[in-house]
């Protein structure tokens, strides 16, 4: 008796649903296919059943395109001296894609911190991580790096009044170092002032007082260093959880991704501590 699937009668909600949990099925048992064609390849299991190469063997048999193949073997061969990754990749708990994100600077010292980064942030927060980590590195070459515009862009009454000093022989650098040091003691006095004020609360909602201090701070960009995308999110360096407070010596404006990043490196801490007690 054939089988008929009533789909006329479900909900709209049970059918966005399925497909979501069927898509999410899909995605794992690629993963885990994809993580098997290294022993595949080993073996020459393709051989055995007729197939031209592993390729061949992958498409036919999984259904995956030639550029997934390469990258699960690349990043196979890549990982064999971080065993903590390669797991991730044979094991399907983790994208190709996504591994292949973080290749480029795994290394034996930090593949435990990217095995738990892999696993806790998005993609797109993991490009940012791979940035900055190249970034750091001084003996990383960059090639097209894309540097943020620094060139100042002042009214033109203003750049008449510098123009207007300098001649009447005022260093002017002198005078703009001077106000920007006035301006960051400025600021760092009112963020104190609001900090010993601060009292503590169950609210997540931030007083108008500490994100106009912040703005101040950082503008509307992410306080991460060479980062310029627009700030997203008020992250408290001191877990809000713990401190009940916000205050503004314990804040900063990040970018959505900064942001991924820097929970899933207090998660992990949080974990470390919880295994040292017991």
């Amino acid at each position: 008796m054939e089988y008929i699937v009533a789909f006329a009668e479900w909900s709209d909600e049970k059918i966005l649903a399925t497909c979501v949990r069927y898509g999410e099925e899909a995605r794992k048992w690629k993963n885990r296919f994809l993580g098997l064609l290294p022993e595949v390849e080993r073996r020459r299991l393709y051989v055995k059943k007729g197939f031209t190469s592993v390729v061949h063997f992958a498409q036919v048999v999984g259904g995956v395109s030639e550029a997934q193949v390469k990258r699960a073997l690349s990043l196979h061969e890549r990982f064999e001296e971080t065993p903590a990754l390669q797991n991730l990749l044979t094991s399907g708990e983790v994208s190709v894609n996504k591994l292949a994100k973080i290749a480029s600077i795994a290394e034996p010292e930090n593949e435990i911190f990217l095995a738990d980064q892999v696993q806790m942030v998005s993609a797109r927060a993991l490009e940012t991580l791979v940035r900055d980590a190249k970034y750091a590195d001084p003996n990383f070459v960059h090639v097209n790096k894309s540097e943020p515009d620094h060139k100042l862009a002042l009214a033109e009454d203003v750049e008449e009044g510098l123009a207007e000093l300098q001649s009447r022989g005022i260093d002017i650098d002198a005078e703009l170092r001077l106000f920007l040091e006035q301006r960051k003691v400025q600021i760092e006095a009112e963020k104190e002032k609001i900090g010993e004020s601060c009292s503590e609360t169950n609210s997540r909602y931030v007083p108008k007082e500490v994100r106009d201090v912040l703005a101040k701070e950082y503008g509307t960009k992410c306080s991460v260093p060479g980062c310029v995308r627009p700030s997203e999110e008020l992250h408290h360096t001191q877990r809000f959880s713990m401190s009940k407070r916000h205050d503004p010596r314990y804040m900063a404006l990040l970018c959505r991704e900064h942001h991924q990043i820097a929970h899933s490196k207090d998660v992990r801490v949080q974990e470390m501590r919880a295994r040292k007690r017991k």
